[in-house]
């Protein structure tokens, strides 16, 4: 029985992965955009006006990665323009810096908009709080499987804790419903300085498909420093991985 078991489980393989430095996303996953700007802009204007979340503008061209879904139909309505890579360092420090332009070659993470104590007292340990404000469960997943066995962002030490009075910051998904605004108040009320707070998600980032609607409240982003942004319908477990150990300085964007 136990020598069966052994063959079982070394015909699985590794399932870890070993370099989470080294990943490198299929073809088929839609990261960061390359735009190209062209003199004809018809194909472009027909784009912006299908986006459902208006995240391309242009005149300027823009790509709003904050409010972009990763559709895809942009890239197919306009290929002159815009084209997704599978480079998913896409997290910024700021909401400034997931506006993307032509001839840009990445999301920059600029390190003087990290606050100095962030490095300092987590850069090799941090606890977060995750609160659903209003999500559909789709990033909350993902966020789960940064624990799994494959990712296991554990190693780095960071986690997730139940209580925010055991946590270090507070993630952020969904585009805050009215309902969920006090308690996000009261989870990041709880959670003890200094701390930090992560908008992990499209939704979160700017209510997503659900902006304007008056079912939101998203007031807690205006009166609450956001360290980290993290795009994404939903936002891949290396999103997430990669913006937290960038904020934390683990990594550099290079």
């Amino acid at each position: 029985m136990l020598f069966s078991k052994i063959r079982v489980l070394r015909s699985h393989g590794k399932q870890y992965i070993p370099d989470l430095d080294a990943v490198e996303l299929t073809s088929e996953f839609r990261g960061r955009p390359v735009l190209t700007d062209t003199r004809d802009h018809a194909d472009l204007e027909r784009a912006a006006a299908l986006c459902p979340t208006g995240a391309i503008a242009t005149a300027p061209f823009t790509l709003d990665l904050g409010r972009c879904i990763f559709c895809g139909e942009c890239a197919r309505r306009a290929p002159a323009n815009i084209r997704f890579t599978n480079d998913y360092r896409i997290g910024s420090p700021t909401r400034e810096g997931l506006v993307m332009r032509p001839g840009q070659e990445r999301v920059e993470f600029d390190p003087a908009a990290v606050r100095p104590e962030i490095r300092s007292c987590f850069g090799k340990a941090l606890q977060l709080r995750q609160v659903s404000a209003g999500g559909d469960a789709s990033v909350e997943m993902e966020l789960g499987a940064t624990g799994n066995v494959n990712f296991d962002f554990g190693r780095f030490g960071v986690g997730f804790t139940a209580s925010p009075r055991h946590a270090d910051g507070v993630v952020v998904s969904g585009p805050v419903t009215a309902n969920m605004a006090e308690a996000l108040d009261i989870c990041y009320e709880a959670v003890a300085e200094p701390k930090i707070v992560v908008a992990c998600g499209t939704d979160a980032c700017s209510g997503g498909l659900l902006a304007g609607s008056r079912a939101l409240d998203r007031s807690f982003f205006e009166r609450r420093k956001v360290d980290l942004w993290l795009p994404g319908a939903p936002t891949h477990p290396m999103i997430f991985i990669d913006g937290i150990r960038t904020l934390l300085g683990q990594k550099k964007r290079e």
